[in-house]
């Protein structure tokens, strides 16, 4: 799939089609239950059914939805945004498969205004929590957890615990990060071909 494929209305409305398919249904339905449980709907985007759904081995856990992953209405590596351009790119020079991979937040709601997402803070990820409760059964497969970012490295503990897997901590893949500082690119590269290893192992 091309990079920002899902800039485009056809190819929005193609992936919603697929959200039944058996791999992602379970998501799709904890999605649905979690925008009912807060009162919410696209603030809460879906999972991609591209990546590999329940039967992924490695978890990406980011901050929180921007404003590109609720206009396409999925948590993607194909949204219009540079941070999941760069997260797809990597992932193939690192040979971390796709299928290997599935892609949430640590607080899985959008935070911020209408016209601009502001940081996560502790409060928001202590209310995420149980969220996150509620997805561990749902991935059954899960072989390590990528937490991206600081704020997602903030609840360590807390996925250590709940997945009792391997979790690793990764720089936040945006073009801003890299910018400032382009080393960081290939610790990232280094972290997913980790990942990788520890999905097939």
């Amino acid at each position: 799939m091309a990079i920002y494929s899902l800039a485009g209305q056809e190819e929005r409305e193609r992936r919603q089609l697929d959200l039944r398919q058996a791999h992602v249904a379970s998501l799709t339905q904890y999605v649905l239950s979690l925008r009912a449980q807060y009162g919410l709907s696209s603030e809460i985007p879906f999972f991609d059914p591209l990546d590999g759904g329940v039967n992924a081995k490695v978890l990406f856990l980011l901050e929180a939805p921007g404003g590109k992953a609720v206009a396409s209405g999925f948590i993607s590596r194909d949204n219009p945004d540079p941070t999941a351009r760069n997260v797809s790119l990597i992932s193939e020079e690192a040979g971390l498969s796709r299928k290997l991979t599935i892609a949430w937040n640590i607080v899985p709601w959008y935070v911020g205004s209408e016209t601009r997402i502001r940081a996560v803070n502790q409060t928001d990820i202590a209310s995420a929590i149980q969220a996150l409760r509620e997805l561990r059964p749902l991935l059954p497969d899960i072989r390590v957890v990528l937490l991206v970012g600081s704020k997602a490295q903030r609840a360590k503990d807390v996925v250590d615990t709940l997945f009792g897997v391997p979790s690793l901590s990764c720089p936040h893949p945006s073009q801003r990060v890299f910018n400032v500082w382009p080393e960081k690119r290939n610790i990232v590269k280094e972290i997913f071909a980790q990942a990788a290893r520890l999905a097939v192992g």
